[in-house]
């Protein structure tokens, strides 16, 4: 509720409120100003109501001479000229105290009196603490998510850890709940993003000095609600600094080229196991999942060097791989001929013991027919043999004994005939045979 305070004519209107009043900041210079001038238009003598002849107050005009002058004019007889009423006194600037205290008398008197003038009953009050104790009580009731663990602290110390589900604690001030999701998967980016980087993170020292500029993400989930908010102070920085730290350790020990090639799985695993390390060792209650590497590339100012070195590199590569196709072909034509070879030598292996296997067995046979007759044996192989041998021959052996009628030779017998191809070697007689036999014919 607002009301105004009077104030003398040509006074600012100044708003006042209830039980308290306030002003304005541009209302008190003009008060002040006001002031001053009032002050400074006012006579030296204070005029009193008794005093005053324009306005004698409640108690009549004076009583006046024969002259009609007033007693205290001297018996001048002459009226002085009528004064201006003195302004009220000024407002209080600050709160009225005493009408706020005394408004407040009031409210509780009311209070305690209550309805008819009987005061407040007992059940009313009993109803009123009742229920501001429920209310308080009903603090201590929290729920914590399927993602979340409660860690409820004491009077500002830790006491314990709780997991999903509808739980209680103490009111408070006496115990508190802070959630903490533990499941939840984190993220944390060093060297800022593809065409977005940060060169105070991204660019590092390499094992061979050079410089490669290398982005990476780090995934971590928290292990221990307690640890991760009371071990570590600014946990989430604590573990980008952490990687940050792991990563330009493992780089500083590495070569530059299995960095921009093929040793980045090596890398992240090293640079895991280094961050985990640090951070059990802060007892930071935090788990690292993995560790990626988005871009390993070196400065923007050498890039086109290193073009020049990659793309020498891939001559290189085809250059060997060339190389390697032709000593595949070559290895492998002349595993062909050496198989060729090897199989014809196992092939005529096989026909020679064919062979000598056939003519041991031919002279066995013979062997066996000789034993059984051996003058007709002997007289067939000599048969066999001379027709073997003047088969090919060009002589002509004419017995002239006991011969009458010219002999007639044929046409062809004497004629050029090119030489026949060389039969295959015919088995020898057995020896074991023909010296048998020479005792037989000393015999006849």
């Amino acid at each position: 509720m607002t009301s105004l305070i009077a104030l003398p004519p040509g006074a600012p209107h100044i708003p006042c409120g209830e039980p308290t009043c306030k002003l304005r900041a541009p209302v008190w210079p003009h008060l002040a100003m006001w002031t001053r001038d009032v002050r400074e238009k006012e006579p030296t003598a204070s005029v009193m109501p008794w005093n005053d002849n324009a306005n004698p107050g409640p108690w009549g005009d004076p009583p006046k001479g024969n002259d009609g002058a007033r007693p205290d004019d001297g018996g001048r007889g002459r009226e002085e000229p009528p004064r201006r009423p003195p302004p009220p006194p000024p407002p209080p600037l600050g709160p009225n105290l005493s009408e706020i205290t005394r408004r407040l008398s009031e409210m509780l008197n009311r209070f305690r009196q209550g309805p008819g003038g009987q005061g407040v009953s007992p059940p009313v009050v009993g109803a009123i603490v009742g229920a501001v104790v429920v209310v308080w009580a009903l603090t201590g009731v929290y729920t914590v998510q399927a993602n979340e663990e409660a860690v409820i602290t004491r009077f500002g110390s830790y006491d314990r850890s709780v997991g999903p589900g509808l739980h209680y604690h103490l009111p408070i001030p006496m115990e508190q709940a802070e959630l903490v999701p533990v499941t939840n998967q984190n993220t944390t980016v060093i060297g800022g993003a593809s065409g977005a980087e940060v060169p105070e993170e991204s660019l590092m020292l390499t094992g061979d000095e050079n410089i490669v500029d290398l982005l990476f993400v780090v995934q971590w989930h928290i292990s221990s609600a307690a640890d991760y908010l009371f071990r570590v102070r600014k946990p989430d920085d604590t573990v980008k600094a952490v990687a940050e730290s792991a990563m330009r350790e493992v780089v500083g020990r590495s070569p530059l080229k299995p960095i921009l090639t093929t040793g980045r799985g090596e890398i992240q695993s090293q640079t895991l196991a280094l961050m985990q390390k640090i951070l059990d060792n802060y007892h930071a209650g935090v788990t690292v999942d993995a560790v990626q590497i988005q871009s390993a590339n070196p400065p923007t100012e050498v890039v086109p060097a290193y073009q020049d070195i990659a793309k020498a590199g891939q001559d290189a590569q085809s250059a060997i791989n060339d190389a390697n196709t032709y000593r595949n072909r070559v290895v492998n034509e002349a595993k062909g001929d050496a198989a060729k070879v090897v199989q014809a030598a196992n092939g005529y292996k096989q026909q020679a013991v064919r062979e000598a296997q056939g003519q041991a067995d031919a002279f066995n046979q013979i062997d066996a027919q000789y034993r059984r007759a051996p003058a007709v044996t002997r007289q067939r192989i000599y048969i066999e043999t001379m027709q073997n041998v003047l088969t090919h021959n060009r002589k002509v052996i004419v017995d002239a004994k006991g011969a009458t009628a010219p002999i007639i030779l044929p046409p062809d017998a004497f004629r050029a005939t090119s030489p026949p191809t060389a039969p295959a070697p015919a088995p020898a007689p057995p020896a074991a045979p023909a010296t048998a036999a020479q005792p037989e014919g000393n015999g006849q």
